[in-house]
């Protein structure tokens, strides 16, 4: 982090003592996360996502490729994390940050490690042609959160996205244009959701989707990623403060509740985008 951008003392104190009190600084109960907005692009596969004030925005694109030799039926799911001065001074261009790394690993743990996408689903010719689904996530301003920001972005664009439809002579492949067939939506197991806390205070304070402040003040976090079933897909911790498995489980049932409650939303948004279609 940039040296000028660190807190002073003074929001230090004054953030500890809200949250010793039960408050936050930008008006949210402990548990409460920021208000969410998703708004579908034109094309299929674009959807911007709003945490609050930090903002992202995903694309979905995809080629024709050939697969791995030892996995010859599997289609490929990439992620690539774009993020600019524009959004913060904290992020140099053309210049890889710690947290670009972060949240592109997360994505890959929760959205593919995870097989929340049906991969083997987008084989065209075993051996030879598979679907390759690239997403690009660009974090457009930064209040704190990408990482739940980023997450909300890509499976939203995810389920949005459309394939065209192709046919196969003699082992060539044709790609139809969109206005002769219905394009095909993807092939998705499960949900996957992140979750972040911060913790304070020797891990006695936690909140919910911690803002920029709170990240910049904050002794240690944690990313819970859950799906709608309430399995687990990963918990990601890197350093800070050591956390009691009470703590962890407690966390985990918080997480549950917000991941439903998002599900919900991205449902909901997706069923307004397909009426207006209509």
């Amino acid at each position: 982090m940039n040296r000028e951008l660190e807190p002073s003392i003074n929001e230090k104190n004054f953030l500890y003592n809200a949250l010793r009190q039960g408050k936050r600084i930008d008006g949210r109960g402990i548990y409460d996360v920021r208000n969410i907005r998703i708004t579908f692009g034109n094309q299929y596969g674009h959807v911007q996502v709003q945490l609050g004030k930090t903002r992202v925005f995903a694309n979905v694109s995809w080629e024709i490729v050939k697969p791995y030799p030892d996995q010859p039926t599997e289609g490929f799911l990439r992620f690539n994390t774009e993020m600019s001065p524009m959004a913060s001074p904290e992020f140099e261009a053309e210049k890889l940050s710690e947290v670009e790394v972060i949240v592109s690993r997360l994505l890959e743990k929760a959205l593919r490690r995870s097989r929340a996408i049906d991969t083997e689903g987008l084989c065209i010719i075993a051996g030879e042609k598979v679907w390759s689904i690239r997403v690009d996530i660009r974090v457009l301003d930064h209040e704190g959160n990408i990482t739940d920001c980023a997450c909300i972005a890509a499976i939203a664009a995810l389920y949005h996205f459309r394939r065209p439809e192709y046919t196969i002579e003699d082992d060539e492949v044709t790609i139809l244009p969109l206005d002769q067939c219905n394009p095909v939506p993807l092939s998705i197991h499960h949900t996957p959701i992140c979750i972040s806390f911060a913790f304070f205070d020797e891990g006695e304070l936690m909140v919910v989707d911690p803002n920029l402040l709170e990240e910049q003040v904050k002794e240690g976090d944690m990313t819970i990623t859950l799906n709608s079933h309430k399995e687990l897909c990963i918990i990601h911790k890197a350093g800070g403060i050591p956390l009691e498995i009470d703590q962890i489980l407690r966390c985990t049932k918080i997480a549950s509740v917000k991941v439903s409650e998002i599900t919900e939303l991205i449902n909901n948004a997706l069923k307004e985008d397909e009426k207006k279609r209509e």
